[in-house]
């Protein structure tokens, strides 16, 4: 049964003032949930199927697989020390002060890149119903709104993701139920294409792009898993984070199998793998195919709140990230200011400022997908850099820490083999990124996000000494 008590964290910093998030445990179930559903599964599965064919089911299980065991060692980390509230704590513990300041800044970054993503989808979703408004118009649009849900107060944060949750989930059990009715009722659409699973085998195979297909599948499919870890981070600030986040990280198997594995396999059963358009979102367009086009609206609407709902967590996220580093004294001590509703405006008006980015990439490049597999390309490698601190702090707590270990009520199976296998996977998705040359341009460009980082942390650390 759901507690529906109040969660408030508070957070003082010098100014007294107080940062308060008031979600009920009703909203942290569903945000965990709505989590495990993110846009790269909207909209760029369309790509991911024309690149691997039905093989990308087996894609998803993998890095599915893979990050079960990085939730896991995440799971295991927090309630060895419940003080331990992000992954900048127990990196900044376990490895260093480095760690939690590139931590802290990675996964800020790493947000608002996903949100530029977002954004980018968003106005995509929006040329099906506006085909003649301008994209990089809509994406001010879509940021304007974000900025102001934001400013409001955190209650509105936590109900607007709620409902955002809801539609997703209960869309993509729609989309399963009536996807298995017409493949057992051979529904035959206009086109005269038949439903059925044999779709799956038929058209060239499981791997009818072969091994080189399989593997390009990996890029997007790993974006489509970007934010996975605040299943772990959100669990654990509820009064009995023993009980909900093992809870939480236990359903992602499951999770993964009825929203990625079933709902692809469902899409690829009624359209044929190699009848899916790479630049638009399957699941509109398998309701365009079979003659229903109302029901293609409502799947439109449904895959926009989702790219809204992650763009709306992506900028909550990123303000109480600054917020919690301008605490640190990792970032500038305005970000550490309040308003009056007691939200880190500063923050939020700067990571919004940052997210105009994706209208200006919009405005130079008028090739969604483009843009969408570029921004997705650095959020995919940024974010295996903080999935590889979780396990490099997680290898050095079973080091120091062997006592903890032993009296953990959540033991990582196979800690540290996993964790090798786990990094060893995410070295081997970056050699895939650069093989192709869509995805290589990013790989290049991301160290100069370290380099940066890098020569900030060392005038940080000057200043901190003088």
């Amino acid at each position: 049964m759901v507690d529906h008590s109040e969660i408030t964290t508070d957070v003082t910093p010098a100014s007294k003032e107080h940062l308060r998030r008031n979600l009920t445990n009703r909203h942290i179930q569903l945000i965990s949930i709505g989590g495990a559903i993110g846009t790269g599964l909207f909209m760029g599965s369309g790509k991911t199927i024309s690149l691997a064919g039905p093989s990308i089911i087996i894609v998803y299980m993998i890095i599915g697989f893979m990050l079960f065991f990085v939730m896991r060692a995440m799971g295991e980390l927090l309630l060895s020390n419940l003080e331990y509230k992000s992954f900048s704590d127990f990196a900044a513990d376990l490895i260093g002060p480095w760690a939690g300041f590139f931590t802290g800044w990675t996964y800020w970054f790493c947000w608002v890149v996903t949100g530029i993503a977002d954004v980018v989808a968003i106005t995509a979703y929006a040329q099906f119903w506006f085909p003649e408004l301008s994209q990089w118009i809509a994406s001010l649009l879509c940021i304007l709104l974000l900025l102001v849900l934001n400013l409001v107060t955190v209650k509105v944060f936590g109900e607007t993701e709620f409902w955002f949750a809801m539609i997703k989930i209960v869309a993509i059990i729609s989309l399963i139920v009536i996807g298995l009715v017409m493949i057992v009722m051979q529904f035959q659409s206009p086109s005269g294409t038949v439903a059925s699973l044999s779709h799956l085998w038929n058209n060239g195979g499981l791997f009818p792009k072969g091994i080189s297909g399989f593997f390009a599948g990996f890029q997007i499919a790993v974006f489509a898993f970007v934010g996975i870890e605040l299943v772990g981070t959100t669990a654990a600030e509820t009064k009995d984070p023993e009980k909900v986040l093992p809870r939480a990280i236990n359903a992602i198997p499951l999770r993964i199998i009825m929203f990625y594995v079933f709902a692809l396999m469902v899409i690829m059963s009624v359209t044929p793998w190699n009848s899916v358009v790479a630049d638009k979102s399957p699941f509109v367009e398998l309701f365009v195919l079979i003659g229903l086009p109302a029901a293609a609206s409502i799947i439109n609407f449904v895959v926009l709140t989702s790219a809204a709902s992650s763009a709306n967590s992506g900028v909550f996220s990123t303000s109480r990230i600054l917020f919690g580093l301008a605490q640190e004294g990792d970032a500038p001590k305005s970000f550490a200011n309040l308003s009056k509703r007691a939200v880190p405006a500063n923050g939020l008006i700067f990571s919004c400022l940052c997210l105009l980015c994706g209208s200006v990439l919009i405005f130079l490049i008028p090739n969604v997908m483009m843009v969408f597999t570029l921004v997705t390309t650095v959020s995919a490698i940024l974010f295996m850099f903080v999935w590889s601190i979780i396990l490099c702090s997680y290898l050095v707590y079973r080091k120091q820490h062997p006592a903890l270990h032993q009296k953990s009520i959540y033991k990582m199976p196979a800690g540290r083999l996993m964790c090798w296998i786990c990094m060893a996977f995410f070295a081997f998705v970056l050699v895939l990124l650069a093989l192709r040359e869509d995805t290589r341009q990013a790989l290049i460009a991301t160290p100069l996000w370290f380099m940066v980082l890098g020569l900030s942390y060392m005038l940080l650390r000057n200043k901190k000494a003088t």
